[in-house]
């Protein structure tokens, strides 16, 4: 939504600045939003700019706005209404025109009732609120946007009817990024098929009334051992996508050495460097 926003706006071809307040350290955000003078703190080894300053003139993306620090929300309602700030360990005002578009799951209401969110900065960023309802309200935006991610794979492929109405039947409490991930994970296992019911996720067939008729009507049937390796793939492509194909982390997450891991990635064929390829696309 924030990049249909800044592609549809008159600052498209200017600066676009994606910032995920949950990701970074409370530590480290006000240097990385306002950005750091040389040896204005241990490890500062030179002159950095900051997010706002390199967003000057375009748009500014704060993701998960609820997640910000108390301490930083105040920093940043100056910004917004003197359009000015200083770099950390400097007194010289920046000036910058920047516009803001913030994004949340969390309720920003309540938070400012419990004091977890300034009031003012709510205020300030609740211009022109669009609320979009979660996935599982809109489940016709799912086929369109399935065929959104596939098309940004690396190879050509496509989802079966089936596969897709077991897709349309699930909750998504992960909403968009859920489907997305699902997405990429069923198109890698599916190694040059069409990514049919078989290739998503057990939680995701298992919600599917569609597939347990079917699966108690005797299609589809398949032994323990045949389960069993399926589960143990899908708990390795797990740990691999969240460690972003670096083996030793997904190692790490299940529990096993380094080469019992390689070992099984070899048993099931699974392309790790394709991992690696779509988690640096989305950088």
């Amino acid at each position: 939504m924030a990049i249909s926003i800044y592609e549809h706006s008159l600052r498209k071809g200017r600066p676009f600045i994606k910032i995920n307040c949950a990701a970074i350290p409370e530590g480290l955000m006000e240097s990385e939003l306002f950005g750091h003078e040389k040896g204005s703190f241990t490890g500062a080894i030179s002159k950095i700019r900051g997010k706002f300053e390199i967003a000057d003139q375009g748009t500014i993306f704060l993701d998960e706005i609820g997640d910000m620090p108390l301490t930083i929300q105040a920093k940043v309602l100056r910004v917004i209404q003197e359009k000015e700030f200083e770099r950390v360990g400097s007194s010289k005002s920046i000036k910058v025109d920047i516009r803001f578009v913030a994004a949340t799951n969390m309720n920003l209401e309540k938070m400012v009732e419990e004091g977890k969110f300034r009031e003012d900065l709510y205020f300030r960023l609740n211009v022109y609120p669009i609320k979009i309802p979660p996935l599982r309200n809109r489940p016709d935006d799912i086929p369109f946007l399935a065929d959104y991610f596939l098309k940004k794979q690396s190879k050509s492929i496509n989802i079966t009817p089936e596969a897709m109405e077991v897709l349309i039947s699930y909750s998504w409490p992960g909403n968009v990024r859920e489907l997305q991930n699902i997405i990429e994970q069923s198109s890698i296992i599916a190694a040059g098929e069409d990514i049919d019911i078989n290739h998503l996720p057990i939680k995701i067939r298992n919600s599917s009334v569609s597939y347990l008729k079917n699966l108690y009507n005797g299609n589809d049937v398949k032994s323990i051992d045949e389960q069993l390796a399926e589960f143990e793939k899908r708990m390795i492509l797990d740990a691999l996508f969240r460690s972003s194909g670096i083996q030793v982390k997904a190692a790490e997450l299940l529990g096993i050495n380094q080469r019992s891991l390689w070992h099984r990635i070899k048993k099931f064929n699974i392309d790790v460097k394709e991992m690696k390829k779509n988690d640096l696309q989305k950088l």
